[in-house]
């Protein structure tokens, strides 16, 4: 297998930087308790894996290695979004490259971080980890809601770090003293926010998606056994 399993912040699960890697197939797929022959060999299934992800991404942000503003256990999310600008600037006396759009992450795999979190990379992993999405989804909201939030909810991405009010940016805005905020909405970052809010709360897309037999058989030639899938 390409697979690369490493350890992250004391969590080992096979490695991706952006969260958006361990989201989107779970959108659709119910990946609880069926297994290919890589993950039963390691002995958690792929639902499991993102919950790992989700729980090392954040625990990066808690730890600050690189001391960009606000990153703690509730403001957290890096994954492929917006971002202010294709620059190089000088913060606390170093020199951070800040990018436009970007798939942002951070695992055993890669780092790649300028500071822009994007809420998607939160919400869209409420089923992995309810006990710490939620908390950090609250305090998006309760702390930045005048500039990240509008009529169809969080906007795509923001920066506390970047404060450059004389820097032109490609996408949003600077607000002063405060950084830099998206105005833009993504459809491929709203969709998942709201698949996966109703995967919680329901399980509807993967209720309906269990039944598809198409799905359960292309699963099947992929090598996954168990749980649902066994089932008649």
């Amino acid at each position: 297998s390409s697979y690369r399993w490493g350890s992250f912040y004391s969590f080992e699960h096979v490695g991706f930087a952006p969260l958006f890697g361990h989201q989107y197939s779970h959108l659709w797929v119910d990946f609880r308790g069926i297994y290919d022959a890589f993950m039963r060999e390691k002995g958690i299934d792929y639902f499991e894996n993102s919950r790992r992800a989700v729980l090392s991404q954040r625990a990066y942000a808690q730890a600050k290695p690189q001391g960009f503003q606000d990153y703690s256990k509730n403001i957290w999310g890096l994954s492929a979004c917006d971002g202010p600008a294709d620059v190089t600037m000088e913060v606390n006396g170093r020199q951070v490259r800040f990018y436009t759009y970007a798939a942002r992450g951070a695992s055993h795999t890669e780092v790649r971080d300028d500071g822009t979190l994007c809420p998607t990379a939160v919400v869209s992993s409420l089923p992995f980890a309810p006990e710490v999405v939620v908390p950090a989804t609250e305090a998006l909201y309760r702390r930045y809601r005048p500039w990240l939030w509008g009529v169809y909810g969080f906007l795509d991405a923001f920066n506390l770090t970047f404060r450059f009010t004389q820097v032109p940016v490609r996408h949003g805005r600077v607000v002063p003293d405060m950084g830099w905020f998206d105005t833009d909405y993504l459809g491929i970052d709203q969709g998942p926010m709201v698949i996966m809010i109703e995967n919680y709360r329901s399980e509807l897309v993967w209720r309906l998606m269990r039944g598809d037999p198409v799905l359960r058989e292309g699963l099947k030639k992929a090598g996954f056994t168990g749980g649902w899938l066994d089932a008649p």
